[in-house]
């Protein structure tokens, strides 16, 4: 791994970032970057990914490494390349290289690492090798996808309590992360009238990434079948009269995410009925951005972007009856039953491998209301959080067909009306908003979103 300059400013970043966490925590921390995985032979693996919380602190995406955080002190646990990894990949850096570059202050051989675990607290990174040597290591269970317990769930609060929101070294990254994933969704729009599969706008987009030395902060979603809400299938043919669902997002060489999402239609042109469920889902997307800043309930704008969606579809004949009402039935889950968004940061939905941690305030659990189960983010909103606002309108099988949810919502829904807009699979409209003291700030404002830009963008 080549290790590019960093900058003194970054140096002192991540000392501060560590001496935040030891105000925080009376007891060592030891935090695993991961390793790769195979694909099918040790020698071709999977693209790695350094583990987010080990990044935090360190700044570089370091494979089989660990970091000991005491004190604000750093140690730093990798070993030296071997003498044959020049053949295959060029010089790399060494242990004490390495360490002078990310201000670590001791740097040690990961074999040593077994003699500094006593008394420490972890966080599971997600590759199985690696949480079976910090299982084995520390002498207890340390699994991905379990709550932490103990001392590992006093750390997990303390590193919440510092990447819910973001330093100015990380605005710069996630800065940089949007502008380029603005450009992606630009040349996937001017991509579409000469392509004929979803594949082909989704390597304009991608193209656009790798150019710019990144890669994709999740598997993109490029669809056709905007109703399948993680969509990871590009094989699907562009027909005139489809829309094509366009959720993709780039990130940093360190690891900081972008993600958007916009629907624009295949012939550069909405039809009727597609432009009216458009602008009642943007009416929900500038209804929530305009409500952002310090102090509003995240639950809020999620409940207010239901309301609009409720409404629009209400004077379009879809739904009946009290906006209100339906709202507080959950009859606006029929059609966006996914959450307003989520955290943005070293992760596309940042500290989710901490479960609702993150997410939701202390003391708040996860509703089983159909219209909030799957609300990501229940916080109050500090300057500093990046978010994503993402409403949505779907007509997915799935719920549309479920006999007791036709029964409940029987006379709320005008089925025959419905059957009007059958060429609206899925719309979804997606920006990462950043909370300031004063307001709000959309990192991705220079990605237009009404009906008329997109049409526009595609037949440029």
């Amino acid at each position: 791994m080549l290790i590019q300059q960093t900058s003194t400013s970054l140096i002192d970043t991540l000392r501060l970032r560590r001496q935040q966490l030891a105000n925080l925590i009376d007891f060592p921390a030891i935090l695993w970057s991961g390793s790769n995985s195979p694909r099918n032979f040790p020698a071709n693996p999977f693209a790695f990914r350094a583990s987010s919380h080990f990044l935090y602190f360190t700044g570089l995406p370091l494979s089989k490494a660990a970091i000991r955080l005491e004190a604000g002190k750093l140690e730093l646990f990798i070993d030296d390349p071997s003498p044959s990894s020049a053949l295959w990949h060029g010089e790399m850096p060494t242990r004490q290289e390495i360490a002078q570059k990310i201000g670590a202050d001791v740097a040690r051989p990961m074999a040593e690492l077994e003699s500094w675990v006593e008394d420490a607290a972890t966080l599971a990174v997600q590759d199985a090798a690696t949480w079976t040597q910090q299982t084995q290591l520390l002498n207890r269970w340390v699994l991905p996808q379990s709550p932490p317990q103990g001392i590992d769930l006093e750390l997990a609060k303390a590193i919440v309590s510092l990447r819910l929101t973001h330093d100015q070294a990380a605005l710069t990254q996630l800065r940089k992360a949007a502008a380029v994933t603005v450009e992606a969704h630009k040349a996937g729009m001017a991509a579409t009238p000469q392509a004929k599969l979803e594949a082909e706008v989704r390597a304009a987009m991608e193209g656009v990434i790798i150019a710019h030395n990144m890669t994709t902060s999740y598997n993109s979603i490029v669809t056709v079948h905007g109703e399948v809400l993680h969509n990871e299938q590009y094989h699907n043919s562009l027909q005139p009269g489809d829309l094509l669902l366009a959720d993709v997002g780039a990130e940093t060489q360190t690891g900081w995410a972008g993600d958007v999402t916009r629907t624009w239609p295949v012939s550069g042109k909405f039809s009727s009925t597609q432009r009216d469920i458009y602008n009642v889902v943007l009416a929900a997307h500038d209804a929530c951005i305009a409500k952002i800043r310090p102090g509003v309930e995240y639950g809020d704008i999620h409940l207010l972007a239901a309301t609009v969606i409720a409404e629009g579809l209400v004077e379009l004949g879809i739904l009946q009856g009290n906006p209100q009402d339906l709202v507080e039935m959950d009859a606006h889950a029929l059609f966006f039953p996914h959450g307003i968004g989520h955290l943005l940061g070293l992760d596309v939905h940042d500290m989710e491998d901490l479960g609702d941690l993150a997410g939701y305030e202390e003391g708040r659990e996860r509703s089983d209301r159909f219209g909030l189960s799957y609300l990501r983010l229940n916080r109050p909103l500090r300057p500093g959080m990046l978010v994503t606002i993402e409403p949505g309108f779907y007509q997915v099988p799935a719920i549309l067909n479920d006999a007791n949810l036709r029964s409940k919502y029987q006379n709320v829904v005008n089925w025959q009306r419905l059957s009007e807009f059958a060429d609206v699979r899925g719309i979804r409209i997606e920006d990462d908003v950043l909370v300031t003291t004063a307001g709000s700030e959309v990192l991705t404002a220079a990605l237009p979103n009404s009906a008329d830009a997109v049409e526009n963008l595609v037949n440029a």
